[in-house]
């Protein structure tokens, strides 16, 4: 055992490079010699089959089959013009060429064969019309079907086999083994960069579809991530307007039995369970926007905008040098302030996206208050400055979206025939969930709502 390592330490790196150049030879042209390896028909989706009709593409496909069996064909006919006994001649070499089509490295020692015989049977040495066609044939298609090494291996092969049989020729004739090198190495080599070629491309078009696939998951994940900023935004906002109606619910419940002089114990009951479900809810509202601020703990306790203060909105965005001008439609009432800090937030969205998007541009803002709800639309003429690349990834239509879902509304968004860009929405307000206030005097007919919409 000490002496097998020692030997194996010892050996040279010529004899290492020998050792591996056999074992790759053993692999590429003796391990599975025989095996079952069908040549496939092209893919009817290539670049010239694609263009064909159908019918025509089901034939096509099998145009690399017809090709080599036509190259068989071709060695017969050249046997059978070398000689009078021309028919075995063209007949040994053809095997081979045909047998490329299902065991391409068995074909290749066949050809090799093919090449002996032909050769002692009286054709030219060591190559004859016949046999040097088959054999180069061989070497295409063998090449054509395996890796580059294969093919090195075979030529390798054939130049030694060439060599061979020109020192041991019977007889003096007309040698055609140079021609024969140099044509098969040619042949070889441009079949070898094709192969080379294809499999790069193949490999690049495999990288691009990674990359598109990965492009793809980042834009859902990035999606993904906006939707739930944007959730946790409008959350923060209503937990104010959410917890003052609580509030006042659980004010109101505790005192209403000191509203009426002898209240029946039922009544009495009744507000303390109001009470308590009030008070429950909550600290389970609070409890939950805890978690939602975990991360926020610094966030401003600022009271939340509403429709009241648009007009100072508006004294900011013209500072900053978009021209807007306001319309408001149908009677001015108070709705819920849900309602009125969605409105508000859409607007400022609106007019932020148009202060990046289209420089030098006027807009318009438009809210009509109609039966059932509130309509809201903002639009902007084409950029008169130079537009400049926004980081934005939209995730102010997203958010948009987000609080219109939540009030079960209307929106659409997109370019205007002029170049501009509008923002339309409706938001439902049933009377029941109306502030009580004075008496709606919008239009009946809903007129209002769709212009909005």
């Amino acid at each position: 055992m000490t002496e097998t390592r020692a030997q194996t330490k010892t050996r040279t790196p010529e004899f290492q490079v020998a050792a591996g150049a056999l074992g790759s030879l053993r692999q590429d042209l003796l391990q599975d010699a025989f095996a079952y390896r069908p040549l496939p028909p092209l893919s009817d989706d290539g670049p010239l089959l694609r263009k064909l009709p159908a019918a025509a593409r089901e034939k096509l496909v099998w145009t690399p089959h017809a090709l080599v069996l036509g190259a068989a064909l071709i060695c017969v006919f050249l046997g059978l013009a070398q000689s009078g006994d021309g028919l075995f001649l063209g007949v040994v070499p053809a095997i081979p060429v045909a047998l490329t089509l299902v065991r391409p490295v068995a074909a290749f020692w066949g050809s090799m064969v093919a090449t002996l015989v032909v050769a002692a049977a009286g054709g030219l040495w060591p190559w004859g019309a016949s046999s040097l066609w088959g054999h180069l044939v061989v070497l295409v298609v063998l090449a054509a079907r395996t890796r580059p090494r294969t093919a090195a291996w075979a030529w390798t092969l054939t130049l030694l086999l060439g060599v061979l049989m020109e020192g041991s020729a019977p007889y003096s004739s007309g040698s055609t083994a140079g021609p024969m090198f140099v044509v098969s190495a040619i042949a070889l080599l441009v079949v070898t960069l094709v192969q080379v070629r294809r499999e790069a491309r193949r490999e690049v078009g495999e990288a691009e579809r990674e990359v598109t696939v990965q492009r793809t998951v980042t834009a859902v994940e990035r999606d993904r991530r906006t939707l739930l900023e944007e959730r946790t935004t409008i959350a923060r906002e209503l937990h104010d307007v959410v917890a003052h109606h609580m509030s006042v619910v659980a004010i109101q419940a505790e005192a209403a039995p000191y509203r009426v002089e002898n209240p029946p114990p039922e009544l009495e009951q009744a507000f303390v369970t109001i009470r308590e479900n009030a008070v429950a809810a909550l600290t389970e509202l609070r409890r939950v926007l805890g978690v939602v601020r975990a991360e926020d703990q610094d966030a401003p306790d600022a009271p939340q905008p509403t429709l009241a203060r648009l007009d100072r909105l508006l004294d900011n965005v013209r500072d900053a040098g978009l021209e807007t001008e306001k319309t408001v439609t149908g009677a001015v009432r108070e709705l819920p302030q849900g309602v009125e800090l969605s409105a508000y937030r859409i607007i400022q969205e609106a007019l932020s996206n148009t202060l990046r998007h289209a420089p030098g541009a006027t807009a318009v803002v438009e809210i009509a208050y109609v039966l059932g709800g509130l309509g809201v639309r903002v639009v902007n003429g084409p950029p008169t400055g130079p537009v400049k690349a926004s980081p934005g990834a939209g995730h102010g239509l997203t958010g948009m979206r987000e609080r219109i879902t939540m009030l079960a509304g209307e929106m659409s968004a997109g370019a205007t025939e002029e170049g501009g860009y509008e923002v339309a929405v409706f938001l439902p307000v049933p009377r029941t969930a109306e502030p009580t206030g004075p008496a709606d005097d919008a239009e009946p007919d809903g007129t209002a709502r769709e212009a909005a919409a």
